[in-house]
């Protein structure tokens, strides 16, 4: 085993455009030198940005960073919409955007923000009887999904540019929304665009920051494959770093760690909380906790008495 196959950790890859999620991963098991290579959330093929990868020990994360909450920058195009509800569909429908007041933007964007009730996109990954939304739609089939609650903590618009496609006129709205996991940005530009009755989709999307990763943090899978030809470490950012940076720690005693390493139940520390980073005393991550209950129990042992 090489060196760098033997890291645990996580990775964030700065996402480019036309790659899917699947297509980087792939890319990073041959840079890391080991299959045990997994993502934190699916972006996009037209998507870019943050894309949080876990290496070998690190993939046992990957649960629990999938549900942190998300920051993206993106263009919403008013006047058009299409089957996807981004750039990448047919366009259904063109009514086209003239001379929409600032004001009634303003106030569909804030009944869409907060905690509201969405329709995914007939395109996305969610499972209908087991098959995926999108491959119903694609062979043709009408897929109708229900609302779930989402929350939209930020929804602002940076930016608007009124012109014409085709002689059609749209208004384009580069804006900025953090959300929860689970929701659309693609869901939100065909909702707005249907509260103003001017139809809308995403024409472009990044994704600037997953929990505690931002976009700075991001590297570029062609920097990256420099450093794996020239025989250098990958950045990955080990185990207790990630569990630092990204969920409430329990600090263990050497007895409380080593009954984790067995399987073992410890008692609570009442947080009430099922995400709970449990690190030992000279800082590695035993396990990730589970202190819902009166007794804390592990999800996940990353530092068993075995090994």
């Amino acid at each position: 085993m090489s060196d760098q196959e033997s890291i645990d950790g996580i990775i964030v890859v700065d996402k480019p455009q036309e790659w899917t999620s699947h297509d980087v991963v792939g890319r990073m098991r041959r840079l890391a030198r080991t299959r045990k290579v997994g993502h934190a959330g699916t972006l996009d093929p037209m998507a870019t940005g943050v894309l949080v990868l876990g290496v070998n020990k690190g993939t046992k994360l990957l649960t629990f960073l999938v549900g942190c909450d998300k920051d993206y920058t993106a263009t919403i195009r008013l006047g058009q919409t299409t089957n996807t509800d981004d750039a990448e569909g047919e366009i259904t429908s063109v009514s086209g955007a003239k001379d929409v007041a600032d004001e009634r933007i303003e106030a569909a964007v804030a009944d869409l923000t907060g905690e509201i009730q969405q329709v995914p996109s007939t395109v996305s990954a969610i499972k209908i009887d087991g098959q995926r939304a999108y491959a119903r739609a694609r062979a043709g089939e009408d897929v109708t999904l229900a609302a779930r609650p989402v929350t939209v903590s930020r929804f602002e618009v940076l930016a608007r540019r009124d012109g014409f496609v085709d002689d059609l006129p749209v208004t384009d709205l580069d804006v900025a929304v953090t959300v929860s996991s689970g929701t659309y940005v693609r869901a939100l530009a065909r909702d707005l665009g249907a509260a103003l009755g001017t139809g809308g989709h995403l024409t472009a999307l990044r994704r600037t920051r997953v929990g505690g990763f931002e976009e700075s943090s991001a590297h570029t899978l062609s920097a990256l494959t420099e450093l794996s030809e020239g025989e250098v470490a990958l950045p990955i950012i080990p185990l207790a770093e990630v569990a630092r940076r990204s969920f409430p720690v329990r600090e263990l005693t050497e007895d409380e760690a080593r009954a984790l390493s067995y399987g073992a139940r410890i008692e609570s520390a009442g947080r009430g909380r099922d995400a709970v980073a449990g690190l030992a005393p000279d800082g590695r991550l035993i396990a990730m906790l589970d202190e819902s209950g009166s007794r804390t129990r592990s999800h996940v042992v990353f530092a068993p008495a075995s090994s």
